[in-house]
């Protein structure tokens, strides 16, 4: 009989402490050590630190790892100014000063997209910066109902875990929507069915507050004053199915402005927005800035949302032609654009993922175009963008490993990195977006 030897598979670290010396940091600024031969991330852990950290994920090609206790801490590291930094998952950097955070960040993704796209140098511009605090238009805030104890945990999800951690305020959330805390934990216990309610999410448009709030049963009317009158400044509405919204006061379209434009956007509580109002303005001014959008010019803009960069765009532009998967927000968008006396915007609905349809807008006739595409990047319409031939592409991203991928893409096809900065949208976190000019050769 032929017996095949099998090596015995290496018992899983899951679990376990261990010490790793930190050498160095990626581009979401965990620390990068070394153990058995495999590559280790080590959340909360800066270069030159020793830490003992719980492994919370051990593959066969690398390993994670969440930070109990610095052993030797670095120069860089701060006392967290949130009570609930060590605990809520949130926040993942404040450990470091804003300032600290932006020069990691930005050394870790220039890294990235060096290695990436074999460029030896990256254009970078100033980077966009906001406050540190009270920066965030818009939240989700977890409920969890403890029926043992008849007890509600209000706020975010602990680091690396589903539970709930209970706050009574968040430093980085806008001033106007801070009493949310206060008021659900005041009223929910009140309620008929106190389970009904799952979550809730809280937006500032126009400094009115609006709090949508999830549930999976019934609220009798009674029940719905109850928040009404425990913050009547806020608009209430209440999400029965995802996306189905019912006021409970009055109705009121959200909207926010582009206030160096003069344009105001109108959304859906539950269409995509920036949540940084101050950096989303930045950002708008710097693609005008840097595309020079002139009369005779036509513009493609790709992923346009609602028409955050459309409108403005539009604005000088001969005509802007903006492409968006969601039919509503393709709605909304013209909407606002008649909304703004813009008779030169077309709005189109397409999944740009897929191969692009024989269309008046997919003609290769522009001279400038502006993507800002979702967290998985532009896969798939890059190749498309490419067929185009613009002049000139402004790529906004929100996650630089995607953001290399295509890169690589469009500088292999003759396209020339021309300026890249980073966008502090969301201080504290571990997350930098970025905006990139390409020009052809």
């Amino acid at each position: 009989m032929l017996n095949i030897y099998k090596a015995k598979p290496k018992a899983s670290l899951l679990g376990k402490t261990l010490n790793f010396d930190i050498d160095n940091s990626d581009y979401e600024v965990q620390g990068i050590s070394k153990h058995q031969q495999k590559i280790v991330f080590v959340a909360a852990a800066l270069p030159g630190e020793q830490v003992q950290a719980k492994v919370v994920e051990d593959k066969a090609g690398f390993i994670r790892a969440q930070t109990v206790n610095v052993i030797t801490p670095s120069p860089l590291r701060i006392a967290p100014p949130c009570v609930y930094a060590n605990v809520c998952g949130g926040c993942q950097l404040q450990h470091l000063s804003p300032e600290s955070q932006r020069e990691l960040k930005l050394k870790g993704v220039d890294a990235l997209i060096r290695h990436q796209t074999n460029l030896t140098q990256l254009p970078w511009q100033s980077m966009l910066e906001s406050a540190a605090t009270g920066y965030r238009r818009r939240a989700r805030i977890g409920i969890w109902y403890d029926k043992k104890q008849r007890r509600f945990d209000i706020g975010f999800r602990r680091q690396a875990d589903k539970q709930i951690v209970a706050v009574e305020h968040c430093m980085v959330l806008s001033g106007p929507l801070s009493p949310v805390f206060n008021v659900l934990q005041q009223v929910l216990p009140q309620l008929k069915d106190p389970a009904a309610v799952t979550h809730a999410e809280v937006l500032l448009a126009e400094q009115l507050p609006f709090v949508i709030l999830r549930h999976i049963r019934p609220l009798s009317a009674s029940d719905r004053q109850l928040f009404v009158d425990a913050w009547p400044q806020a608009i209430w509405l209440g999400e029965a199915e995802q996306g189905q919204f019912s006021y409970w006061q009055q109705d009121v379209i959200p909207e926010y402005p582009l206030a160096e434009q003069g344009l105001r956007l109108q959304f859906s509580p539950d269409d995509f927005i920036q949540v940084n109002a101050e950096l989303n303005q930045q950002m708008v001014n710097q693609a005008l800035d840097w595309l020079q959008v002139n009369a005779d010019d036509t513009v493609l803009d790709l992923y346009a949302g609602i028409g955050n960069f459309t409108l403005a765009l539009a604005q000088r532009a001969k005509t802007v032609r903006a492409v968006e998967g969601v039919a509503k927000m393709v709605q909304q968008l013209a909407t606002n654009a008649k909304l703004n006396g813009l008779s030169n915007v077309e709005a189109y609905q397409a999944d740009l993922h897929l191969s692009w349809p024989k269309a008046s807008w997919n003609t290769p006739e522009y001279t400038k175009v502006l993507l800002d595409p979702a967290r998985a990047g532009a896969v798939g319409a890059t190749e498309q963008i490419i067929k185009l031939k613009p002049a000139q592409i402004l790529y906004v991203s929100c996650n630089a490993a995607t953001f290399a991928r295509d890169a690589k893409i469009l500088l292999q096809s003759g396209y020339r990195l021309h300026k890249i900065s980073g966008v502090d949208m969301f201080t504290h976190t571990n997350h930098l977006e970025l905006m990139a000019l390409f020009s052809r050769s």
